[in-house]
């Protein structure tokens, strides 16, 4: 086939144009953008280089077989992206598809640079399936890609309409995933492929819906009210990091941290008085830094980036306004995440204690609570990255393992005058020594006095100074003086040695 120059230009205005008028009006009216729209708005101007326009070029109605793919700037630093097409045959695959995807990912692996999924789609073209699902280059090749480039350069997700079936994956093996309520949906089966194999009648949005999967199953890490916000979170969650993971994460100019935040003033003095963890982290860090990530999943725990004097941190701290702080099986989870992410791609890592410990009783044994808190402990263990543990209030148990205690080589253990660190509680463990003693007591008075004292002999055995003069920690700050130090200790460890042990890979308790 010859083709001259108005040919060519017809050819190629019909491979970006996508799917009939009838689809991009359909989408339109659910306020879903066209994918070269998405890919328009997200990259530098002028930036994209498109791979593979005349896919399935001799085919009719498979425009570019419906995924966009490239590479392109965002911020002046270069990525790899794809971008499903909705408007063609609803964003499924072919075999070219797939073909066009595996090729941009071992792209983005192989020049190291992060890789951006726009994603939306209805999963394979079944009458395809010989074609594009068993091979060697088949669709599972997507996946093996994603696991070879995890930790090795960012992948982030944007999800705008369906991920179906084997296509959920996409968004399951990036590091984080923007999903846009009432159009966003990640599942394995249909509701309607539900009904026939369960019997359950269910709908997409309740049983894979945006709002589902960022606050129950924590597949989801944002939830965006439009596809402009969804794209901003891409933007963002790049900017926190470096292309892959031999670099460190990029700096920004130095701002303080807000100058109406009194950190003393936000922690109560008694611990059974609950605080929010976000307003002190924002309080402690460059203002307008923080940027919280799974922010309405096990809000337990509040993690996120932010930078301290223009430099990247990660940050977990436990939140007492949700759960009293207390850990349980999904913060445990999203804990382990989230520092193997910081870990990965060398950001140093910030703890801020306030822990009960972990959830106990027969329902969280049964999900394996145990096993979910070695994960985290695993992982912690395993950070390599500059790591600081402060107990702005209480770590009690566990808890205090969890969050990067002593005995897990963090670069310093920093207590606030409120800190307590013991196996539990003056409450609790006054009751678990002297229980029966307790109950013998038949005046209430004499009873309140004895257990007063023994409370204040506990008390005195956890004094933040015994704990300092016994060396379990490193420094007593007050609470103005935190930002400046952990700017100093930070700087101090970031030359640090990052060998951890002599191995292939430890075996992770799943």
């Amino acid at each position: 086939m010859t083709l001259d120059g108005e040919a060519l230009e017809q050819l190629r205005k019909r491979a970006r144009s996508g799917g009939a008028d009838k689809y991009h009006a359909a989408n339109a009216a659910k306020g879903k953008l066209f994918a070269r729209e998405r890919v328009a708005l997200l990259v530098d101007e002028g930036s994209f280089v498109e791979d593979g326009l005349y896919a399935n070029a001799l085919a009719d109605g498979l425009p570019a077989d419906g995924v966009v793919t490239g590479t392109a700037t965002i911020d002046g630093r270069q990525v790899c992206l794809m971008a499903n097409d909705s408007t063609v045959k609803a964003g499924s695959w072919g075999a070219r598809t797939v073909e066009k995807i595996i090729r941009i990912i071992e792209r983005a692996y192989s020049t190291s640079v992060p890789m951006v999924y726009l994603v939306d789609s209805a999963g394979a073209r079944i009458t395809d399936q010989v074609d594009l699902f068993p091979g060697r280059r088949g669709a599972g090749k997507i996946f093996w890609n994603q696991v070879r480039a995890s930790g090795s350069i960012p992948q982030v997700c944007a999800l705008f309409g369906p991920s179906a079936a084997g296509g959920a994956y996409i968004p399951a093996f990036c590091d984080v995933v923007a999903m846009v309520d009432g159009n966003a949906s990640m599942y394995l089966g249909s509701d309607r492929m539900v009904e026939m194999v369960t019997g359950e009648k269910t709908t997409l949005e309740a049983m894979g819906g945006a709002k589902v999967h960022t606050a129950e199953s924590g597949v989801g890490h944002f939830l965006c009210k439009t596809e402009a916000d969804a794209l901003d979170v891409v933007k963002t969650y790049l900017s926190y990091l470096p292309a892959n993971w031999t670099q460190q994460p990029p700096t920004a100019p130095a701002v303080d941290a807000p100058a109406k935040a009194d950190l003393a003033a936000l922690v109560p003095a008694s611990e059974r008085q609950a605080f929010d963890m976000r307003r002190y982290v924002k309080g402690l860090l460059d203002e307008g830094s923080f940027f919280e990530i799974q922010a309405l999943w096990a809000k337990e725990l509040t993690i996120g980036f932010g930078r301290l004097n223009g430099e990247v941190v990660g940050v977990l701290g436990n939140n007492s306004m949700f759960k009293g702080g207390v850990l349980f099986v999904d913060s445990a989870d999203k804990a382990t995440r989230f520092v193997q992410l910081c870990d990965a791609f060398n950001v140093p890592l910030l703890f801020l204690s306030d822990v009960p410990g972990f959830m106990v009783g027969s329902a969280v044994e049964k999900q394996g609570i145990i096993r979910h808190g070695a994960k985290m402990i695993t992982a912690i263990s395993e950070a390599t990255v500059p790591k600081i543990c402060v107990v702005v209030r209480k770590a009690y148990g566990a808890g205090l393992y969890a969050m990067a205690g002593p005995g897990f080589e963090p670069d310093a253990t920093i207590a606030l005058p409120t800190a307590k660190i013991a196996v539990m509680g003056a409450e609790a463990a006054v009751n678990a020594v002297y229980a029966n003693k307790i109950a013998a007591i038949v005046d209430e008075a004499e009873r309140a006095a004895f257990v007063a004292a023994k409370r204040a002999e506990y008390e005195q055995d956890i004094d933040v100074v015994r704990l300092a003069s016994e060396l379990v920690v490193d420094a007593i700050v007050e609470p103005h003086d935190l930002r400046a130090e952990l700017i100093r200790r930070f700087a101090a460890a970031r030359t640090k040695d990052r060998t951890f042990s002599r191995r292939r890979h430890g075996v992770t308790p799943v």
